[in-house]
């Protein structure tokens, strides 16, 4: 089941540079592309605790996304098709130990779920 901590903020940028200028700017944050991730780069808040990336924004990403951490992203997507949502993107690999999926609520919000963790 979820246990449904948010861990991760998507922000849709036309230009990833000048978004991540942008941000670390205004706002503090460190933001890096790790090994394996780039073209997405990816922000930490001053707390340590909070963060997320910057993606680029194209026609069906247009909105902040935030992702919910889960148990189990299949209970969770089944939960979402029975309650009227839909599926925008099945349960995808981010690496061995972590995958996430995308799905509309019934009144048109995008989420993303992560299950797994990223130690080896």
């Amino acid at each position: 089941m979820a246990h449904g901590d948010i861990t991760h903020l998507e922000i849709p940028v036309a230009d990833l540079a000048a978004g991540s200028r942008l941000y670390a700017d205004l706002f503090g944050w460190q933001i890096a592309e790790p090994p394996g991730f780039e073209g997405y780069p990816m922000w930490q808040a001053p707390n340590k605790i909070s963060g997320g990336a910057l993606v680029e924004r194209n026609e069906e990403f247009v909105q902040p996304r935030s992702i919910v951490e889960v148990d189990s992203i299949d209970e969770v997507l089944a939960k979402v098709e029975a309650s009227g949502g839909r599926v925008v993107l099945a349960k995808a690999p981010i690496s061995e130990t972590s995958w996430w999926a995308v799905f509309e609520d019934p009144d048109g919000n995008l989420l993303g779920l992560f299950e797994g963790s990223f130690s080896g």
